[in-house]
């Protein structure tokens, strides 16, 4: 069955290049179109998709407003950003991702360049992941005390079984879509204590994952930074990728680790790719890695903890089908046999505190 598509821009033209596109996959249909979040809200209430199209400038409603009055009125619908902001405007992006967006590409500036074949196809896998996706369910908010009040249970919990055992640790996440939402589920969940250092792969461009981590980093109590070259591992400290290059951690002089970035062609259809951060913990200082693999479409990770498997101690934490937006990274490390837990979100970061301990 074709999935029905919705598509929100306030271009006459660009609505019928995305259309085209859209029409291009014998996957999706167009069933409707708007010209404003105004005219899509009104189609939202009478009528459900599989997937929206959203712009974000547009006259009347834009798109953050839009997914703010769905959120409001609690329609939830499936929806990919495709903007020409998305780019520049990364803190926009991370915005509409929190408001309830699973996913972005970056819409080119003009028509014309939306028929190059490598937008065309970047499109289409973004869509397809999101059509495919599940339902997005809204959440209350969670204030900020009660995450703390968590934590620090958790943390005693760890004290008093003296998680750990002294043995040096890391944890390496691997996510893509739904992740940037899914980590803001886990990493303000964690202690300033943890007695690891953190490295996150998020499938993200350049540009975005300098934003993603300001934000992370000012929600919970542990350290959040894009990590830079060089950078030495710290425990309590959460590392994530640079978007368009392959994070990788490398020991130097004195047993300790850095961030090393390559610029190997994409894996996987990715840029960073996970599979190449666990595979370069094979030779690193580190006793025993917990790999956790979040929401994301593809496999990336899998191969990468099959190879760390046959030189380290690993222990697999895997996100489960119910809580991931697209169940597609945290089911291939299953379907392997690699996973050692399978969670929910809500779960991963007391995992995590309990696998790692607290200093």
């Amino acid at each position: 069955m074709t999935k029905k598509i919705l598509v929100v821009d306030d271009s006459a033209l660009m609505r019928r290049v995305l259309c085209d596109i859209i029409c291009s996959d014998e996957r999706f249909e167009v069933a409707d179109r708007a010209r404003d979040g105004q005219e899509a809200l009104e189609l939202l209430r009478k009528n459900s998709y599989d997937a929206v199209v959203l712009d974000v400038n547009m006259p009347r409603m834009n798109g953050l407003q839009l997914l703010y009055e769905l959120r409001k009125a609690r329609i939830t619908a499936r929806i990919m950003m495709a903007s020409t902001d998305t780019r520049e405007g990364a803190k926009t992006t991370l915005d509409a991702l929190e408001l309830g967006a699973l996913d972005f590409v970056h819409k080119p500036d003009n028509a014309v360049s939306c028929r190059v074949e490598d937008f065309k196809r970047e499109f289409l896998k973004t869509l397809g992941a999101v059509a495919d996706s599940r339902l997005p369910v809204l959440e209350s908010p969670v204030q900020k005390q009660e995450v703390r009040a968590t934590t620090r249970k958790i943390v005693e919990i760890a004290r008093k079984h003296g998680a750990g055992n002294g043995s040096r640790k890391i944890v390496a996440i691997a996510s893509s879509t739904g992740g940037p939402k899914s980590l803001q589920s886990v990493i303000p969940r964690l202690p300033a204590e943890l007695q690891a250092p953190v490295l996150i792969v998020q499938h993200m461009p350049k540009g975005f994952t300098a934003s993603l981590a300001d934000r992370l980093d000012c929600l919970g109590e542990i350290r959040v930074k894009e990590a830079e070259e060089g950078d030495e591992l710290q425990s309590g400290t959460v590392y994530l990728s640079m978007g368009g290059s392959h994070m990788n951690a490398r020991p130097a002089a004195g047993g300790r680790t850095v961030i090393h970035y390559s610029d190997e062609p994409g894996r996987e259809g990715v840029k960073p790719c996970a599979n190449y951060m666990y595979e370069s913990l094979m030779d690193c200082g580190y006793d025993e890695i917990i790999c956790v693999v979040l929401t994301g479409m593809g496999a990336d990770g899998t191969e990468g903890i099959q190879n760390l498997k046959s030189k380290k101690k690993v222990h697999v934490i895997a996100q489960d089908q119910e809580t991931s937006v697209v169940y597609g990274m945290p089911r291939s490390v299953a379907k392997a046999g690699l996973a050692d837990q399978i969670v929910p979100l809500e779960q991963v970061a007391q995992e995590i505190i309990l696998n790692v301990g607290v200093k």
